[in-house]
This record gives structure tokens, C-alpha cells and sequence, in this order.
């Protein structure tokens, strides 16, 4: 009885450690893939009711018919002036894989160099890769000043 009692035991322990070796493994999976997951997925804040941030730049910087690349808020942006009134603002970051894009003369199109992406004047995709158009800014002229915000 003393043996059977013994071996009974031994069976509900190996099972308990084997429970608990299972336990500690998903733990760690998920400890792990977790941080992957938030790395890969991350969260986008939206700012509801916050205001929209803004830069202002001299108009005089912005021939009329050419192209002017720039920093707006940190970040590479393109700024398309095709007439007197008209203003094209769009970041100058691919949406294939957050090369900064290049303007091509003669092609009239933005082009990013790491992939071919293309790109028309209102950043619509023309070609390659990218998934999606160009982020587009607001953009307006005001007292000689064109201003740029976040749309």
C-alpha cells in the first residue's frame, strides 16, 4: 500500500510540474509578444479637440511653378506651388517604407529613390510599392506668409 501510495504521489507531482512548466511557458510567450506585437502594431493617438499645430513660412521662399522641400513639424515635407493661388503641401515620406521622396523635373512627379514609388503633384500614387498616398497638409496664403497645418 506504502508503494502504491508513493507512486500516486509521484504522479500528481509530475503533473503539477508539468502544469506549472506550462503556465511559466505562456507567461513568457506573451511577456514576449506582447512588446513585438506593440512594436509592429503600434496605437495611433488621436488628438480630438486639440489644435491643429501650424507653421508659417515667407511666401517670397515659394517660386510660383516650383517645388520646395522643407521641415514642417520635424518631419521632411514638400510644398508644390503650381500657380499664384494654388498650394500643394504633402510629406515628403513614402508610405512603402519612409524613404524621403525626390522631385522629378521632368516627369512632374515625386519619385522615391529606395523603391520607384510614384507620386503625382497631389501625392496620389502613380506607380510602385506604396500602399498609400502621401500625407497632404493644409496650406494657404495669408499677408505674404503661406501657412502649413496639420490636416
Amino acid at each position: 500500500m506504502s508503494s502504491n501510495l508513493l507512486n500516486n504521489s509521484s504522479e500528481v507531482r509530475r503533473q503539477f510540474l508539468n502544469s506549472l512548466l506550462w503556465c511559466f511557458s505562456i507567461i513568457s510567450f506573451l511577456g514576449i509578444a506582447y512588446p513585438v506585437g506593440m512594436f509592429l502594431w503600434p496605437k495611433r493617438i488621436e488628438r480630438k479637440g486639440a489644435a491643429k499645430r501650424s507653421m508659417k513660412f515667407p511666401a517670397a521662399e515659394f517660386p510660383i511653378g516650383g517645388v520646395k522641400f522643407l521641415r514642417f513639424l520635424k518631419r521632411p515635407a514638400v510644398v508644390l506651388r503650381p500657380n499664384e493661388q494654388e498650394l500643394i503641401a504633402l510629406s515628403a515620406v513614402c508610405t512603402h517604407l519612409g524613404c524621403v521622396v525626390k522631385w522629378n523635373e521632368s516627369a512632374g512627379e515625386l519619385v522615391c529613390p529606395c523603391h520607384g514609388g510614384r507620386f503625382d503633384i497631389k501625392g496620389n500614387v502613380l506607380g510602385g510599392p506604396p500602399p498609400s498616398p502621401l500625407v497632404a497638409f493644409k496650406a494657404s496664403i495669408v499677408n505674404e506668409y503661406i501657412i502649413i497645418e496639420e490636416a
